[in-house]
């Protein structure tokens, strides 16, 4: 996962975080979006995307040695 995309999912992590404690959004989405945050987070601290492995996909730059 690239550094770009790493950052991406933080601020939205971030967002929806501020957004569900400070009661903007609630209910079943409020627990919904908090859940989607946590893996956000979860995904950019270890640099590991599932979703990204299973369909092949690469965010992150590889350098031709």
């Amino acid at each position: 996962m690239g550094t770009t995309d790493r950052g991406i999912r933080t601020v939205i992590a971030l967002v929806i975080a501020v957004l569900f404690f400070t009661n903007v959004i609630s209910g079943t989405l409020g627990i919904v979006l908090a859940v989607v945050a946590g893996i956000f987070l979860l995904t950019s601290v270890v640099s590991f995307c599932p979703l990204y492995a299973i369909f092949g996909i690469k965010t992150c730059k590889v350098s031709a040695a």
